[in-house]
């Protein structure tokens, strides 16, 4: 069983949005954190948002600020990422990312678990 299954990318116009998701394999109260982060070819993962699971408290990188919204389900233990007025420059492999409760979701270095990344492209 895939830990974390992400889904939703794919193409879309500037201007445009996607929502991509990341079905959790265990009740995501298992995790502190969750994330996720954004690698373009030849550049550094960086976060795009994160949220705690316990009390849903959302922090934004700045490019995804007021464009971006993460959201999680415990139900279906599933987190979201909806992408509005996106930008060529949101182009990149999006992975879904949770840290256990000795970690953190600040950067790549505090994540427990990952996703196998899924592909967003922006055409301008």
């Amino acid at each position: 069983q895939v830990p974390l299954l992400e889904s939703g990318g794919g193409s879309v116009q500037a201007g445009g949005s996607l929502r991509l998701s990341c079905k959790v394999s265990v009740y995501l109260e298992k995790h502190l954190c969750m994330a996720w982060f954004r690698q373009a070819p030849g550049q550094e993962r960086e976060r795009v948002a994160s949220i705690y699971i316990e009390n849903g408290n959302t922090y934004y990188g700045d490019s995804a600020e007021g464009r971006f919204t993460i959201t999680r389900d415990k139900s279906q233990n599933a987190l979201f990422l909806q992408m509005d007025k996106a930008k060529p420059k949101d182009s990149g492999i999006y992975y879904c990312a949770a840290a256990d409760w000795d970690g953190n979701c600040w950067g790549p270095e505090g994540i427990t678990i990952w996703g196998q990344g899924t592909q967003v492209t922006v055409s301008s």
